[in-house]
């Protein structure tokens, strides 16, 4: 047996632990990939050999990279090379390369300029300062957050945050454009 045909073997029941991981349902993956439930039976008992076409949405599906789906082999460096991109006055550097789902992003922002103008949008969104202060307004809140500081709203209530004084700020930023929330899962233990 070759490398492609060992890690398309593996395709299968990695797909399997992925659903289960989440808890999700052949209907429920079906319904998100447009693959049909027994296409995705076939495909995770190893009857069917995946393909292109049906692997992309997958990962998509289960947030993970097509080189996780199908246990690609590290390629060398792995240095994460961020490029950051000027945006509405500051430096936002992406720090998730996947599509869809929950996007994270470091921003950087120039100390506070001009009059707040709050905005809305479709998401959810949280953030947590890293480095000096940051002013949010939100609705009617208006809000100074220091380093250690963490804040997560609804996108749709008008909002705008930027420096709060004469010094730059730095942000971790999770948002979901479909309205997505950072969740942890913890299992519990059980006892004997």
């Amino acid at each position: 047996m070759d490398e492609l045909d060992q890690a398309l073997e593996a395709v299968g029941p990695r797909l399997r632990a992925l659903r289960k991981q989440r808890q999700t349902t052949l209907d429920e993956l079906s319904a998100a990939t447009g693959i049909s439930p027994s296409t995705l039976s076939r495909l995770e008992s190893g009857a069917r050999r995946p393909t292109l076409e049906q692997l992309l949405p997958l990962a998509r599906a289960h947030g993970v990279t097509l080189d996780d789906l199908v246990g690609a082999p590290p390629t060398g460096d792995p240095r994460v090379h961020l490029r950051p991109v000027a945006m509405h006055g500051m430096t936002v550097l992406p720090l998730t390369r996947r599509p869809g789902g929950i996007q994270a992003y470091k921003l950087i922002i120039p100390a506070s300029t001009g009059e707040p103008e709050p905005k809305s949008h479709e998401g959810y969104e949280w953030m947590y300062v890293l480095n000096g202060r940051l002013r949010v307004v939100l609705g009617e809140h208006d809000l100074t957050l220091s380093p250690g500081e963490a804040a997560e709203f609804d996108t749709r209530t008008p909002h705008w945050f930027g420096g709060a004084d004469d010094e730059p700020v730095e942000l971790l930023v999770l948002f979901g454009q479909q309205g997505e929330r950072a969740h942890l899962r913890a299992r519990t233990r059980r006892t004997a």
